[in-house]
């Protein structure tokens, strides 16, 4: 683990040991991967949280300037508010309107990359970010260091139908959290491991996978 990743995880501690954060960020998916049903999807969770902020800006991914280990697409951050004012003050961000937001989504879902919210520590959302696990700071803290506590999972989950399931494999390689493995050619799914992305759905060319409520009341 860098110095980057040791930074990172000790304001994290510190913030968890006082109780001023419950995690570091939330896993946030796409409304094209959810079944229509009469739940709060998460895209208009996410529209509902850019609508109410007072300012909203998109910059480039710090953690993909850091380390540069793709090709992802690199203005993909929103700031939300006091920090998206401060950061167009500063040139590091540009104000944009909830269509070019939205569209910002797509083509981050297209690339396969996670969307997360992050906190503050006093709760307030001040960022949706579009997260790719080879240079997120979250992730890989969560892939280094076994350290899932830091990301709380969606009010999704992917529920796959096994027997429409063409083996594949492509969901695998869309799953940074290991709920997919393939074993004598057949895709295998550990929904306990699943964080609700909906990576997997958007992928999938059968509809084998959807995403369902977590916790159905």
């Amino acid at each position: 683990m860098d110095d980057f990743l040791k930074e990172r995880l000790i304001k994290y501690d510190t913030w968890l040991e006082r109780k001023q954060i419950s995690f570091s960020s939330k896993i946030i998916p796409l409304n094209k991967s959810l079944s229509a049903q009469q739940w709060v999807l998460p895209s208009e969770q996410v529209l509902k949280i850019l609508r109410n902020a007072q300012s909203v800006a998109v910059q480039k991914c710090g953690c993909r300037l850091h380390y540069s280990r793709c090709d992802n697409p690199l203005e993909v951050c929103f700031v939300l508010n006091k920090l998206a004012e401060l950061s167009i003050a500063k040139g590091r961000a540009r104000p944009i309107s909830i269509s070019e937001a939205m569209d910002i989504f797509h083509k981050s879902d297209e690339n396969g990359l996670i969307h997360l919210t992050l906190y503050q520590p006093d709760h307030e959302i001040y960022a949706l970010c579009n997260c790719c696990p080879c240079c997120c700071h979250d992730l890989l803290l969560m892939k280094i260091c076994d350290r899932r506590d830091l990301i709380a999972h969606s009010e999704y989950v992917a529920v796959t139908n096994m027997e429409s399931c063409n083996n594949c494999g492509k969901c695998i390689q869309r799953c940074i959290f290991e709920a997919r493995t393939l074993n004598n050619n057949r895709m295998q799914y550990n929904s306990n491991l699943c964080l609700g992305c909906g990576l997997c759905s958007t992928i999938c060319e059968v509809n084998a996978t959807v995403m369902m409520p977590r916790n159905p009341q």
